[in-house]
């Protein structure tokens, strides 16, 4: 059978799409196709506007458009330094010298590292430092999409937090991302758009807010909504007026709406 069917949406320039859904929904085989490294049996991938898989489309050129972070990226550091690790892939785009020097140092800022890492063994580094390494060896490509991959799958929370804020700060600056997650909170947090994949076909797609307005049929797909949705279903059951929060923030200025109403009306 299709390990994808029927797949037709946009990415838009700048936006954010998580791509969710759960394990073998199809996710990681879709991302994959967006830079080609697969190669669908029918239907089309383009980049603007151009078809990645016609005869005679430069790949190389696209791969260089479309920048893909695989999950647990940090196994495939292997270079003997940050620095040289940084530089493989614009160096095998053909840079040298100061612009290959100036690529490196830039991508190395934006992942928030030590600045005496860039001198160390990756391998000197802890698990969530590695995978910064290894997005900041995507960056300094200069893709005009980055991809990622269940970026912070495995870290611990602190690590989790970091990456997320670079992610968000990257996206922030104007890069287009698509990030394949199954972490409900952090889709809420930082996603402008989600598509939910199931059995390799595209369930829904829409805002955050309207995809986890429709938790029952998440929940048939075996997918949580965020834990602040899960608290404010919890609150209403319980007989307080909350609407579905997406965000700690919005949650706690509906809480003390709520809570305002109703001092007022014992008042």
């Amino acid at each position: 059978s299709d390990a994808l069917q029927d797949i037709d949406f946009t990415i838009e320039d700048g936006e954010l799409l998580a791509l969710i859904g759960h394990t073998g929904s199809g996710k990681s085989t879709l991302a994959q196709h967006l830079n080609g490294l697969l190669t669908p049996t029918s239907g089309r991938v383009l980049v603007d506007g151009e078809d990645i898989n016609q005869k005679g489309a430069n790949r190389r050129a696209l791969r260089q458009r479309v920048g893909l972070l695989f999950q647990y990226a940090e196994y495939q550091l292997f270079e003997e330094t940050v620095y040289k690790d940084i530089a493989f892939g614009p160096k095998n785009q053909g840079l040298t010298g100061d612009e290959l020097d100036t690529r490196v140092r830039e991508a190395f800022a934006r992942v928030h590292l030590p600045e005496d890492a860039l001198q160390k063994s990756p391998f000197d580094l802890s698990g969530g430092q590695m995978r910064r390494v290894a997005l900041a060896g995507v960056i300094a490509m200069h893709p005009r999409v980055l991809v990622l991959d269940e970026p912070i799958a495995g870290l611990d929370p602190r690590g989790r937090d970091e990456l997320t804020e670079i992610i968000n700060e990257l996206h922030q600056d104007g890069v287009t991302m698509v990030i394949i997650s199954h972490n409900m909170d952090d889709v809420a947090r930082i996603a402008t758009r989600a598509a939910v994949l199931h059995k390799g076909r595209l369930a829904m797609l829409g805002t955050p807010r309207e995809i986890f307005s429709r938790g029952d049929e998440l929940a048939a797909m075996g997918l949580d909504v965020p834990q602040t949705v899960q608290l404010c279903q919890a609150l209403r059951a319980g007989g307080m007026d909350v609407p579905d929060c997406l965000t700690n923030e919005e949650l706690c200025d509906a809480i003390c709406r709520a809570l305002g109403k109703e001092a007022a009306s014992h008042a």
